[in-house]
């Protein structure tokens, strides 16, 4: 099985810059994509940001132009960069991977989730 850690959550001002952290660990063969989530108090959980293992992202619309996720391969960590940070960014974000194990088997794990929180 994966673990997935994320970090670099907290609080900041509006208009201000974060960047979220998530290593995964285990025993990893490859890992076809990470990506982030988020829940916003009252609102369903939504795609941030995904990004495959050969580079190629995906993003929100909300936060295309504002947000860059990336990836070291070689530590298995994907990041999010967040800028132009406003309180509708306010949420838990949660981090995504699936790939497959050492073992030949698939797998699909998230994070605990880590809280943003944006003040006006």
């Amino acid at each position: 099985q994966v673990q997935l850690v994320e970090s670099g959550g907290g609080l900041v001002q509006a208009g201000g810059s974060r960047r979220l952290s998530c290593a995964a660990s285990g025993s990893i063969f490859s890992i076809n994509a990470m990506g982030w989530y988020r829940q916003a108090p009252g609102k369903q959980r939504e795609l941030v940001a995904l990004i495959s293992s050969s580079g190629s992202t995906n993003y929100a619309d909300s936060v295309k132009g504002r947000f860059t996720i990336s990836r070291d391969n070689a530590k298995n960590t994907v990041y999010l960069q967040m800028s132009s940070l406003s309180p509708e960014d306010t949420a838990v974000y949660y981090c995504n991977a699936f790939g497959l194990l050492r073992s030949g088997a698939s797998f699909r794990s998230w994070g605990q989730g880590i809280q943003v929180t944006v003040s006006s």
